[in-house]
């Protein structure tokens, strides 16, 4: 008896890490000090020595059921980047700028070239954010996790020097709500998705005509990152008072994340058309619209707070970041809380 025996395979592992070089590689930046393959990651602080405060801001998560629908397209290039954007938009929310990330997988058998898969994606998020990949850990578990099955989460960590913190707390009534628009259901309410839509192959793949593309090519689509976009608004001077990253719990539970007590957020719902993927989601699923509100973006990936004055400035800079977005409302007075309205 022995290791590989028993369902772990020590080459297979040397091999997965020998396929993902090239992707990691991608991501370096001046400061990393380690390679691959050592013991920990080491980045120089050299990145934020100027600041006047430098504040260390960190984000972990993970991709979730929807891993679900990887494990069944057999598409492992995107997840990554799902993971990725889960941490970094979080830390961006802060105001700050990501430094690197550090990535978990967990799975039953470990097939290099799925491995390598991926971390490609984790790279593209990474690159896409402009963090480095200085470390991660895959552990094959036979017996733990079905051998075609897989777990990936994330952890990273960014800067922001203190007199530049998002906190919220200057928001005030008549200031100005932007959504930046989302890439479609990006990471979370799978669970709901699972439960609505067949997951088999042949339903996956159907080209869906109001979609435009495949069911599946929808599905998986990866969650914008939005560091980039919020790093042109600042450079266009523009103060963000307030940030909310729509995640689980939708519009009803990440919105008042970024309040102060005594204001409240109104938003349209005209104010934008909600894509797609949502309609159909809710139509075929019987959901109710406040479930949907609950738990999806609709189509609105993240939500700035600005004031009137600068709202222009801050929509030219976006749009000129490539994003698409609206102005979807405003600050009102009232308890802590966001209503949403016709």
């Amino acid at each position: 008896m022995d290791y590989k025996k028993a369902g772990v395979d020590i080459e297979a592992g040397y091999e997965a890490v020998r396929q993902m070089k090239q992707f990691v590689e991608r991501t370096n930046r001046p400061e990393v000090l380690t390679g691959l393959g050592g013991f920990s990651g080491a980045f120089s602080a050299d990145a934020f020595k100027d600041m006047e405060e430098p504040v260390l801001v960190s984000g972990t998560d993970g991709v979730g059921t929807k891993l679900k629908l990887a494990f069944l397209m057999d598409r492992h290039d995107t997840v990554g980047i799902d993971c990725v954007a889960m941490c970094v938009n979080d830390i961006a929310c802060a105001g700050g700028q990501p430094l690197f990330f550090l990535d978990y997988i967990a799975c039953g058998k470990n097939e290099p070239s799925r491995i390598a898969q991926i971390v490609s994606g984790v790279a593209e998020g990474c690159v896409q954010s402009g963090a480095a990949l200085i470390g991660g850990e895959t552990a094959e578990m036979p017996g733990f996790y079905p051998e075609d099955e897989y777990d990936l989460a994330g952890f990273a960590v960014g800067v922001v020097d203190r007199k530049d913190l998002i906190t919220g707390q200057s928001i005030c009534e008549g200031d100005v709500l932007i959504g930046i628009a989302s890439s479609g259901i990006h990471s979370n309410g799978f669970s709901l998705v699972r439960q609505v839509f067949p997951m088999d192959q042949a339903s996956l793949g159907t080209y869906e005509e109001e979609l435009g593309e495949t069911l599946g090519d929808a599905l998986i689509r990866p969650t914008r990152i939005y560091v980039r976009a919020l790093e042109s608004v600042r450079s266009a001077g523009v103060t963000i008072k307030g940030c909310s990253h729509i995640t689980g719990g939708g519009f009803y539970e990440n919105v008042p994340r970024m309040l102060p007590e005594g204001v409240k957020a109104v938003i349209r719902k005209d104010s934008y058309e909600v894509p797609a993927i949502f309609r159909m989601l809710q139509k075929r699923g019987g959901i109710e619209e406040h479930v949907m509100y609950n738990t999806y973006n609709m189509g609105i990936g993240m939500v700035l707070a600005v004031s009137p004055e600068e709202a222009g400035a801050a929509l030219e800079a976006l749009k000129g970041a490539g994003e698409t977005v609206y102005v979807i409302g405003g600050i009102q007075s009232g308890s802590k809380s966001v209503e949403i309205e016709e």
